[in-house]
């Protein structure tokens, strides 16, 4: 039967919950999918005739993302692409892509950013990969009290934590502009709970000056995002560590943008710190150049981070 492409409505809302449900282990999606006030007429779906199920689906979140020069543009962000099992094979997702390319066009996005694990989906739709670069290695052993006071955040950190983030990426390429319902439910959903973060704060004034997030995936503990002055990474750091030893771990990897203050401070996390190149990102311009987007997502220090996965 031939499938009927269309965007969803609020109808669909059970059923799409019900395919994510299915494809991911990712409970937040349904809750991240209802943050876009348009979000159906953003949402694409195939439909197994008419009057029949859904077989796939691709969701374009727009999204505020800083370009080479630090400038918010609009991006076409692509995410909770899934198609049920027994559908897969027959071109659905590229096919809804050409869709929500047109729509992604129509709203004047610059170009369209996505990061997936199975590339050869999207790069026969106009996708292009690019690189980015993490660190990993054993953890080091503990390292001596420093002059900042490391804790847990608590909710009442929010205000601070916020400053920071937005006073560390003012200028960043390829972060994210977050707005107060990013950090009320997509931060969360991708973070958890705000005590698994840790702050430093200032001995003096007891002013926060940094903001760490690390999980566990797998054997590692993984620093997953950072803000801050670098001068109390370090002792943000050996907390990190600290509690990857307390869960068992014995390695780590860190996956914030490169520079001299991270590469003096990684000591204090990794014994033997090697970089490792992965592509995962890709990117499409669309009203953008091709080389104006190639030099945001290669950009020194460009990042974008975990908490703002689409």
């Amino acid at each position: 039967m031939t499938a009927v492409l269309r965007t969803a409505t609020a109808a669909d809302d059970p059923a799409l919950a019900a395919l994510w449900q299915r494809c991911f282990d990712a409970p937040h999606i349904a809750a991240l999918h209802a943050l876009d006030p348009d979000r159906h007429r953003h949402t694409f779906v195939a439909q197994n005739g008419p009057g029949g199920g859904i077989d796939a689906v691709v969701v374009y979140v727009p999204r505020l993302i800083r370009d080479a020069h630090g400038t918010p543009q609009r991006v076409g962000g692509i995410g909770s692409v899934a198609t049920r099992p027994e559908a897969r094979g027959q071109g659905l997702v590229r096919r809804l892509l050409v869709e929500a390319e047109r729509t992604m066009r129509a709203e004047q996005c610059a170009w369209s950013l996505l990061f997936t694990g199975t590339p050869g989906v999207y790069r026969g739709a106009g996708w292009q990969e690019f690189g980015s670069t993490y660190t990993e290695g054993t953890l080091a052993t503990r390292a001596a009290p420093g002059a900042f006071r490391v804790r847990a955040a608590t909710a009442q950190d929010g205000a601070e934590v916020v400053a920071l983030h937005h006073a560390y990426n003012a200028n960043r390429a390829l972060s994210s502009l977050r707005a107060p319902e990013d950090w009320a439910v997509r931060v969360p959903a991708w973070y958890g709970p705000v005590a698994r973060s840790l702050v430093a704060e200032d001995p003096a004034s007891g002013a926060l000056v940094g903001w760490i997030v690390a999980q566990h995936a797998g054997e590692y503990v993984e620093v997953r995002e950072f803000a801050g002055a670098p001068e109390c990474l370090g002792e943000l750091f050996a907390a990190v560590g600290e509690q990857g030893r307390e869960a068992g771990l014995s390695r780590a990897r860190v996956r914030i943008p490169d520079g001299p203050g991270v590469r003096a401070a990684l000591p204090a996390l990794l014994a033997d710190p090697r970089s490792v190149e992965e592509h995962v990102g890709m990117a499409r311009p669309l009203h953008a150049t091709a080389e104006s987007v190639r030099a945001t997502v290669t950009a020194p220090g460009a990042v974008h981070w975990y908490g703002d996965c689409f």
